[in-house]
């Protein structure tokens, strides 16, 4: 599956202005200085619509954190998922 990325244009992107594209972004404030030299990319998987309930409170947590609050929960239930099939992968 070939994806939409301009990789070429992305080759010549400088490290400065990938800064200030950074400085410009809300999505990246306070991540400024983390290290991802061990980072593993991730091709995000198809996204079903659901109707679910949340309490008030958690709603309003992860909306206050800004735009993209539905990415973080998504993210928050795959960290879930994940660390409970490891654990379960050691219990064997």
């Amino acid at each position: 599956m070939k994806g939409k990325t301009d990789i070429e244009r992305l080759r010549g992107i400088s490290d400065a202005e990938i800064e200030a594209s950074m400085a410009g972004d809300a999505d990246w404030d306070g991540l400024h200085d983390i290290d991802w030299s061990q980072a593993e990319l991730t091709i995000p998987g198809k996204k079903t619509a659901i109707s679910i309930r949340l309490d008030d409170d958690v709603l309003a947590f992860f909306k206050g954190e800004g735009p993209g609050y539905q990415r973080r929960i998504n993210a928050v239930l795959r960290s879930y998922m994940e660390q409970t099939a490891k654990a379960k992968r050691a219990g064997e």
